[in-house]
């Protein structure tokens, strides 16, 4: 009799493991501070919803992240979640998804697809608002006047190109304001730190960064303490990851956005496993921005641990 209850019981759990729903989450990156964030909260709030999943990262890589996809379609995946490297390559990943009948869901980098047709949905911050916050700050504390050096995360990055964008939209509105330099450094803290040591080598008179990540932003707040220019010069980043807070905490860097990376992977999850259930989802799933300073920042950091 024990025997028999034994196999029995090991049926069950066989037949609940093959019952429980599958999403396959595609990242563009494993190795980004923010996207790690994000991750770590799909995969929190899938166990938490009774869901498998299975993650690959696509190391940047279009041609990867769509084979990434073609394998989860032919895996038998419920759902799956994609955290786009280029945005110009969303349209074909929606068509690929929308033939396999498999509901699919961006999360945080802008797709591509001039309209998301029905069981495809956008979970993420309104790129519009970022660079705004950012950059109407800094022009506050710089009394509206000073040479501006813009970060831009990385040229295939619609997310990256609004802000930067934003940046130069709010500086076009004060006349004692330029934009003098903008360059890529593709989210990177080294870069940033390359690209800020390489604009003060050559004499650059800035005043301003406005990075489009925190990470570029403490890049450059390292060139900065390194190359000890004779001026003050504000930095401002966005994310408010743990490391960004920390450099403004410590002084170096004087604002920050705060994106909610644990918020746009929860809600990734939510809108997928409601999409399995067949039910209608909004196309775009909004999460706002709120702008990080010295004065607030505290709740922040309390967030973040």
């Amino acid at each position: 009799m024990k025997k028999k209850a034994l196999v029995m019981l090991c049926m069950m759990s066989l037949s609940a493991s093959a019952l429980a729903e599958k999403i396959g989450v595609s990242m563009a990156y494993f190795d980004q501070n923010f996207l790690t964030i994000i991750r770590q909260s799909i995969d929190k709030e899938a166990k938490t919803q009774g869901l498998e999943s299975q993650f690959e990262d696509a190391r940047g890589d279009v041609g990867r992240q769509t084979d990434q996809v073609q394998s989860f379609i032919g895996s038998g995946v419920d759902a799956i979640i994609v955290d786009p490297v280029d945005s110009a390559s969303t349209p074909a990943l929606t068509k690929l998804a929308q033939q396999a009948k498999i509901p699919l869901v961006f999360v945080n980098r802008t797709p591509g697809d001039k309209t998301l047709p029905p069981g495809v949905v956008f979970v993420g911050s309104d790129e519009r608002e970022s660079g705004v916050l950012q950059m109407e700050a800094l022009a506050k504390m710089a009394n509206y006047r000073g040479n501006v050096a813009i970060m831009i995360g990385n040229l295939t990055d619609a997310g990256a190109l609004q802000r930067t964008k934003d940046v130069e939209q709010v500086v076009a509105k004060y006349p004692n304001m330029k934009v003098v330099l903008k360059q890529t450094a593709n989210y990177s803290r080294s870069e940033g730190m390359d690209l800020m040591l390489n604009w003060l080598s050559n004499g650059e008179d800035i005043d301003i960064v406005a990075a489009n990540n925190d990470e570029m932003a403490i890049g450059a707040t390292m060139a900065i303490a390194q190359a000890k220019p004779k001026k003050n010069i504000l930095v401002g980043g966005i994310d408010a990851t743990p490391d960004g807070l920390k450099s403004m905490a410590n002084g170096s860097m004087q604002v920050t956005v705060f994106q909610d990376a644990v918020g746009q992977g929860k809600k990734s999850v939510e809108v997928a496993q409601r999409l399995i259930k067949g039910e209608k989802v909004d196309s775009h799933q909004w999460i706002p921005f709120e702008l990080v300073t010295k004065e607030n920042m505290q709740q922040y950091i309390d967030k973040s641990k």
